[in-house]
């Protein structure tokens, strides 16, 4: 049996307003990606964006996005992510711009550079801090997401091989 091989892209939805982003689901960020790759890369873009292109996933809270693509045509795809300019969703048009974080051949490379990423934000984040109260605030939010019945560490990556493969 063959296996279809697929890549995965890690995007950030950047919007000028944070409230908006409650309004997005994967059927909107699904055509408005299909209507940029048909607007750059014509028919041929929109063929290949037909065929076994999804959106795996979608958090509205912090506006991350996993897209999933064909591994012969991610490259044509990922180059008609800058021209997505809105998301329409909900009746409403969203200003936004998808910001491409990583690619991976997998979805668990994907959230472990997800992991990684989103500690170098928090260690940019913390010395914004007003004062120790708002930076123990936040220390405790972030220990309390911690999974149930693991150890407080359960973020940290020990190992930080990469499982793409090459080819």
């Amino acid at each position: 049996m063959v296996r279809v091989k697929s890549r995965y892209l890690l995007c950030e939805v950047n919007v000028s307003d944070r409230s908006q982003l409650l309004l997005l689901d994967d059927r909107a960020v699904a055509a408005a990606v299909k209507a940029a790759v048909a607007r750059i890369h014509g028919d041929y873009g929109a063929a290949l964006c037909s065929i076994r292109f999804n959106v795996k996933y979608v958090n509205a809270h912090t506006g991350t996005v996993f897209l999933r693509f064909p591994k012969r045509c991610y490259r044509l795809l990922w180059s008609a992510l800058p021209f997505i300019t809105s998301v329409e969703a909900c009746g409403q048009k969203i200003p936004c711009f998808l910001n491409c974080l990583h690619v991976g051949g997998t979805i668990r490379t994907c959230q472990k550079f997800l992991i990684r990423y989103n500690k170098q934000q928090l260690h940019r984040m913390l010395p914004k801090c007003k004062n120790k109260e708002e930076e123990e605030q936040i220390r405790r939010e972030i220990l309390n997401c911690s999974l149930k019945g693991g150890n407080k560490e359960g973020f940290e990556d020990g190992s930080e091989s990469e499982e793409d493969e090459e080819e």
